[in-house]
């Protein structure tokens, strides 16, 4: 049986279910892609700037809707991607294009880079490996499911997911399977990126179901598994808890947040919760020293300390502008909206301090933290660069 398109509504989504009957599991797709909301946001109030936002440079690398690709950076060099399979290296301060690779293949997941790589993956499954130096292919490995989320570099390995409930560790070096973790997913799913995080120990991946799991680095073995939410409500819609967006990992915690779930930390050597709070969000949390920030399903960003949970500060009038995942900068916490607007807030109160425009098409990706500011890529392809300063 081919997949069947159902458009459904939940909050200010729309969703797409794509009835999948080999996997044995239906998605629901949340990334709108630049797609206008489905209610009317909150209109955009005039506020004192404390701070000021400074266009660097900006590029195109082409559009990335309907996926979410990511820039990222070694340290020297932006790499920004595009749906259509351009892959360009820019010198972070400047914007100067060091290198450009047309793949030729439509990609839906990355950027990840290091030991030397750029990696992107494809809807096919397929993981591309480059090398930052001269833009050579390095490798191309198969997994077994879409991708959406960009891959990371711990050591001197790869680890990559597909849609389908698997984490991969790939060798850096030629690309050759580890290890592979395999989970069975829900009947029912969200279409949604999640991202993974690693230290030297394990790698930590949020999964459809609302679970938390943390991943022997070394073969893939569980070292254990914790609920950031249980599904609730009687119809598969209603009990959809996925864990989703990015995850927070310090030196001793890791936090996720799940969408009709909850905000949660865990400790990260034996997965024993330390906190949680009630609240949905789509995006995942993000976080400093101190607090932890997200956008909840309504697009409020609120704060919470990392430490006891509670909520310092919660920032409402962004409501429905479908903000991406926060970005701590020092003082400040970033998110981007709908319309491309960058919006920089306080981190001790979530008052506004700044604002700047890019090219008006959504800010979906999360937003990359660089030595001179941020860097933001937008659904149209966009890639701006922004320093920030207090006025």
């Amino acid at each position: 049986m081919n997949a069947l398109p159902i458009c459904r509504s939940l909050g200010h989504f729309a969703l797409v279910v794509s009835l999948l009957s080999l996997a044995g599991c239906s998605t629901v797709g949340g990334w709108f892609g630049g797609a206008a909301p489905k209610v009317k946001p909150a209109e955009l109030t005039a506020f004192q700037e404390t701070a000021r936002l400074t266009r660097l440079w900006d590029l195109n690398v082409g559009p990335g809707q309907p996926y979410a690709l990511t820039p990222a950076s070694d340290g020297q060099a932006i790499y920004a991607a595009g749906r259509e399979g351009r892959i360009v290296k820019v010198d972070a301060a400047t914007g100067r294009e060091l290198l450009r690779v047309e793949s030729g293949k439509r990609l839906s997941g990355g950027v990840g880079v290091g030991a030397g790589l750029v990696l992107v993956g494809t809807p096919k499954g397929e993981l591309l490996a480059w090398r930052t130096a001269d833009g050579q292919p390095a490798w191309t490995a198969q997994l077994s499911g879409e991708i959406l989320t960009p891959p990371i570099v711990q050591g001197n390995l790869v680890i990559a997911r597909g849609n389908d409930g698997k984490v991969w560790a790939l060798d850096a070096a030629d690309g050759r399977r580890r290890w592979v973790y395999s989970r069975a997913l829900p009947a029912l799913a969200l279409r949604e990126p999640s991202s993974l995080v690693a230290d030297a120990r394990a790698v930590y991946a949020g999964f459809p179901g609302g679970r938390l799991v943390a991943l022997s680095l070394a073969n893939g073995a569980p070292l254990w598994e914790a609920n950031v939410a249980l599904p609730r409500g009687a119809t598969e819609l209603e009990r959809i808890a996925d864990v989703t967006g990015a995850l927070s990992l310090n030196e001793r915690q890791v936090c996720a947040a799940a969408y009709q779930g909850r905000v949660a930390c865990f400790d990260r050597l034996s997965g024993q919760n330390l906190w949680s709070r009630e609240v949905s969000a789509l995006r995942g949390v993000a976080g400093d020293a101190r607090q932890l920030y997200l956008a909840d399903a309504s697009d409020s960003v609120q704060s919470f300390d990392r430490d006891r949970g509670v909520s310092p500060w919660k920032q409402d009038k962004l409501r429905d502008r479908q903000l991406n995942t926060p970005l701590p900068l020092g003082r400040y916490v970033v998110v981007g909206d709908y319309q491309g607007y960058v919006h920089l807030l306080d981190s001790e109160t979530g008052a506004f301090a700044a604002r700047a425009a890019t090219d008006g098409s959504a800010i979906v990706a999360p937003m990359l933290a660089t030595p001179q500011g941020l860097v933001v890529q937008t659904a149209n392809g966009g890639v701006f660069a922004f320093a920030f300063a207090e006025r």
